[in-house]
């Protein structure tokens, strides 16, 4: 799996993992966390993966205590070395291919060709930040829009990226979409994906929960990851329209949607199903109670 990041000049470090048994997702776990931590760039390895951070932001203590809460069975080496400035555009362009979701929608970057039999198209421009679709939440998050009634409604994008679940909303019909990302790079890759897809109907902010407009949404969608999503579950509830749905991703089955289904519980937010993808979550929330 890829995250791009362009800070040519910035001194790196990487880090190579070997990864000795253990499941898949225990390893996209473990990736979830280094990401917490600050690693930016990940590339598999036939033994497990290399991952990138920024030398200044580079906490060896923080790893050595991710590597001894992991289970028995996953044992986990790395080694260490500086690395001269890479270009990531070209990195990520190279490993950058073109997608369908269920069969309607293709997503693609500005160097490949158009396929106007799909009933949508998505441009994104991969250079910028992340969400191209290729990860497990972004699929699930798409397969879950293309099935919503999004003619004419209000929508929410949190955790926005590169804008591509905004862009879709968009596409489908939405009367008005809010994107919201805290990372400089998604502001900017996001207006430059909006004016890509001629969709205008999405206004972007920079920030987290505390600049979402206060005004009424049908639907809010947030793929971000667990902790986050505890944390700012209050604040959608507050925005939700009586009987909006709430597409919440970002982490795995079992503990982390048994915390979110609690932590909706208490907030009037119903449970009502879910998919699954590589262990990967994708939920659907509706609010229950009537707003004030």
């Amino acid at each position: 799996m890829w995250r791009p990041f362009f800070f040519d000049n910035m001194d790196y470090s990487e880090l190579t993992f070997v990864c000795v048994g253990g499941e898949e997702w225990q390893q996209d776990l473990f990736i979830n966390d280094l990401a917490a931590l600050g690693f930016d760039t990940f590339e598999d390895t036939p033994s497990g993966f290399k991952a990138y951070i920024a030398s200044a932001s580079l906490d060896l203590a923080a790893i050595e205590h991710l590597l001894l809460t992991l289970p028995e069975n996953f044992q986990v080496s790395y080694s260490v070395q500086e690395i001269s400035p890479k270009n990531w555009n070209a990195v990520w362009e190279s490993n950058f291919e073109p997608i369908t979701v269920d069969k309607r929608c293709y997503v693609r970057a500005t160097f490949h060709a158009p396929k106007p039999d799909f009933e949508y198209e998505i441009i994104i421009d991969p250079k910028m930040a992340f969400g191209t679709g290729h990860h497990q939440t972004t699929s699930l998050m798409m397969e879950y829009l293309l099935d919503s009634h999004v003619a004419g409604k209000r929508v929410l994008d949190m955790g926005c990226g590169t804008g591509i679940l905004a862009i879709l909303a968009a596409k489908i019909g939405a009367e008005e979409v809010v994107a919201i990302d805290y990372d400089p790079v998604c502001y900017e890759s996001v207006k430059e994906n909006i004016e890509l897809n001629q969709v205008p109907a999405i206004k972007i902010y920079c920030g987290s929960k505390e600049v979402i407009p206060q005004e009424p949404y049908d639907l809010i969608l947030a793929n971000i990851n667990r902790n986050i999503l505890l944390d700012q579950l209050p604040t959608y509830s507050a925005v939700l329209k009586p009987h909006g749905q709430l597409l919440l991703s970002g982490f795995y089955e079992g503990d982390d949607l048994r915390q979110l289904e609690e932590a909706a519980i208490k907030l009037n937010l119903k449970f009502l199903e879910k998919k699954v993808k590589d262990h990967w979550v994708a939920a659907k929330f509706e609010q229950n109670h009537k707003r004030k």
